[in-house]
């Protein structure tokens, strides 16, 4: 079970990073915007069934939570707490696999190395992040989870500082959330 270490704002008003002493994953981020999403993910499951939760986002040892703005979050802490705390943790598994990047566009690899040395570390201690979806022509389509799904900066100082790290690869490249 893991041990709620800390629980830090993030700069979406409607969103919280819980910190955990131990790890909910290994490897690939989980993230849900809806109960029917979550499907078989116990944890997200019954933090969906808490009132006013509208997303899941959770990575290593940290998970936030998003609310829909109609209540208060020293309400919503505590109640969203308890599943957390007796959700297991994950065990270590024998060998973590990552998959080779497998895009034939050269730009494509560029962007995606250029994110993640620059962006997501921010994105990610935010209780954010992102995955780039498609570079077709000239537009870069993105989409945010956690934190940044429904966070405003997300929308607009972020997605420009985002625009303008892809066009040091690119000049022409904007980028689009979806």
């Amino acid at each position: 079970m893991p041990k709620i270490a800390d629980i830090e704002d993030t700069p979406n008003p409607n969103a919280i990073k819980f910190v955990l002493k131990d790890r909910l994953v290994w490897g690939k981020p989980k993230n849900y915007a809806s109960p029917e999403e979550a499907g078989g993910d116990e944890l997200a499951s019954r933090l969906f069934a808490i009132p006013h939760v509208t997303n899941v986002f959770y990575a290593d040892n940290w998970i936030t939570v998003t609310q829909d703005g109609n209540t208060e979050w020293a309400d919503l802490a505590r109640k969203v707490a308890q599943p957390i705390r007796e959700a297991r943790a994950a065990e270590m598994p024998v060998r973590v696999d990552s998959e080779p990047e497998k895009d034939d566009d050269p730009r494509l690899l560029a962007i995606k190395q250029l994110l993640d040395k620059h962006i997501r570390p921010t994105l990610l201690g935010d209780g954010g992040d992102l995955e780039v979806m498609t570079l077709c022509g000239n537009v870069l389509c993105i989409r945010y989870y956690g934190t940044c799904g429904s966070c405003p900066s997300s929308q607009t100082g972020t997605l420009i500082a985002i625009e303008n790290l892809v066009r040091t690869i690119e000049p022409e490249i904007e980028v689009v959330s979806v």
